[in-house]
């Protein structure tokens, strides 16, 4: 764009009228005038007209220092903030954290790929803001653009992948213990609430042991008493009423008939006929009767069983790597 000062201005002139005469008299001064000329396309002085200013809800990716700047609208406060990300550290369930932190009006807050497909918590930030992905807070989308970096010859790549693995080494080495002691601090309040959920379960369970033991106890002296009268009548019959060439056949009969019992309780059950395991089947088929009475959720005990026996078990491992033996053993003994 060139500017020109032009050398013979025009000057407006006013035509006399039929009314009015002319009249002589001093003139104003003649104001100067600059012309404008255009050089080389119109077109790219037209696109300087059009605005660059970033709508107030978009989700912007910049990258400052060297580190990933992501920011948003705030859905309670209306108002713009800037997250700074640690792409090496942080992961998307620390992210989304972050945004619920600094905005309690944040109810829900998830992260997608671009095709819909959810991405897990766990993913670290860096592998994130490799490709676009969708951002949505409490039932709104945001399509979220991240810019594309330059990449990296191998050789850089692979003294940047060395200094990742150093620092990484570094964080762990001078943050174990104090990871291992806040791990150490949860599992016990994870325990202790375990705890407190099995505590009513167990007293329940008590009394329907009990009731079912009892149950299977009384059935059993049932099926000796069973097997007494009929030994029994097998020998009043065979010495008082009849003779043994007579109750003998009838004795082989009987006993075909119970291995025929035998045989069937195998077919239908799958299981041995041992009185121990009878003994166990109607045990558990009074508890879970029982259980269904009083509104005892078996499945749920179980769970809460084996969560707590895993979480004394990473309890263990975690102070095997903190403490001697002896004061393990001593600091179980205490729990």
């Amino acid at each position: 764009m060139m500017l020109f000062r032009g050398p013979r201005p025009w000057r407006p002139r006013r035509p006399p009228t039929l009314s009015t005469p002319a009249r002589a008299g001093p003139r104003p001064p003649t104001p100067q005038v600059l012309y404008m000329k255009l050089c080389e396309n119109l077109k790219y002085y037209q696109s300087h007209l059009y605005s660059t200013v970033v709508p107030p809800d978009e989700i912007t990716v910049n990258y400052r220092h060297g580190l990933p700047l992501i920011t948003l609208t705030l859905p309670s406060r209306k108002e713009r903030c800037q997250f700074v990300v640690k792409p090496m550290l942080s992961t998307v369930a620390s992210f989304l954290q972050d945004l619920q932190n600094e905005d309690k009006g944040i109810k829900t807050a998830a992260v997608f790929t671009a095709d819909g497909s959810e991405i897990a918590g766990s993913t670290l930030m860096e592998i994130l803001l490799m490709n676009d992905f969708k951002l949505v807070i409490n039932k709104i989308t945001y399509d979220v653009r991240c810019p594309k970096q330059e990449k990296l010859n191998s050789e850089h790549a692979t003294e940047m992948e060395n200094m990742k693995s150093l620092v990484h080494r570094l964080f762990t080495a001078l943050h174990l213990e104090e990871f291992q002691k806040k791990r150490e601090h949860h599992l016990l309040e994870k325990i202790d609430h375990l705890k407190g959920q099995l505590h009513p379960l167990e007293e329940m369970k008590a009394r329907i042991e009990a009731r079912s033991e009892s149950k299977t106890s009384g059935l059993l002296w049932g099926g000796l008493a069973l097997l007494s009268v009929q030994g029994g009548a097998l020998a009043w019959l065979t010495w008082w009423v009849y003779s043994w060439d007579i109750m003998e056949p009838v004795t082989y009969f009987i006993t075909f008939a119970n291995s025929m019992v035998f045989f069937a309780y195998f077919l239908v059950t799958r299981q041995d006929y041992t009185y121990s395991a009878i003994k166990s089947r109607q045990f558990l088929h009074f508890f879970h009767k029982k259980s269904k009475r009083q509104h005892f959720d078996v499945v749920q005990y179980n769970k809460l069983k084996e969560d707590l026996a895993k979480a004394k078990e990473s309890l263990n491992q975690v102070r095997r790597s903190l403490y001697l033996p002896t004061q393990v053993e001593e600091l179980n003994e205490k729990n």
